[in-house]
């Protein structure tokens, strides 16, 4: 069997959140040698590896870990974007934000058989609530239809000065609307950078982000024990 270094770190959130004892392996070449005793403390454990680590891909898989999913990292730079018209997302849109999220995403990682049926739907809920009060990512955009209901959102968190990164992105056919949003509210922040992942398998959204500027910059992939 090959060898693995890294460290097992505990994710305290995601634990309590699926009550789910729940820890991530985070792999490299200059950490410790991974004890495959310490993965049985833990009811799951997840890794995330560079798509480009065959080895560490087969050498996850000889120790119990399954593929779940591939991921996409684009960056997009920020140039001149006009206002689109969508509007900061207040407390009283979060019930429906969250049903909205909740059908949206609930095909993630977090999906059965790894967990319950409904907890993707939950997990994602509970994002874009968090989003709007301005926990983790920093603030929710909507778009109204003419009586008020939101017809799309794109969550936004800011990295650093210079980049920011989409949390959340939904609404039947207003992927570029929202794209425009998120660019435009970037450009007003004076973000260079705006970051987005998404599952290698939603081409969809692939060719959206691409289309608004986005450029591969990475891809991964998740896996749990």
């Amino acid at each position: 069997m090959s060898q693995l270094f890294g460290e097992l770190q505990p994710l305290a959130w995601e634990s309590e959140f699926f009550a789910l004892p729940t820890a991530i392996v985070r792999l490299s070449d200059d950490a410790p040698l991974l004890a495959a005793s310490g993965l049985d403390a833990w009811q799951r454990v997840q890794a995330k590896i560079p798509a480009t680590r065959a080895d560490w891909l087969d050498a996850l898989q000889q120790l119990g870990f399954r593929l779940v999913e591939g991921e996409v990292d684009l960056a997009i730079t920020v140039t001149q974007h006009a206002c689109p018209g969508a509007v900061p997302a207040t407390e009283q849109d979060i019930p429906a934000l969250r049903q909205q999220a909740a059908q949206a995403f609930a095909r993630s990682r977090f999906r059965a058989p790894w967990y319950a049926p409904d907890d993707s739907g939950r997990f994602y809920a509970q994002w874009i609530e968090n989003a709007v009060k301005g926990t983790f990512d920093h603030l929710c955009l909507v778009f109204r239809a003419p009586d008020g209901a939101i017809e799309g959102f794109v969550s936004l968190r800011k990295l650093s000065d210079d980049e920011a990164r989409i949390g959340l992105l939904a609404g039947r056919g207003m992927g570029e609307k929202l794209m425009q949003a998120a660019l435009h509210w970037a450009q007003q922040q004076q973000i260079s950078t705006l970051r987005v992942a998404t599952q290698m398998g939603n081409t969809a959204a692939l060719k959206r982000y691409i289309a608004s500027g986005g450029n591969i910059e990475s891809t991964a992939y998740w896996l749990y024990r």
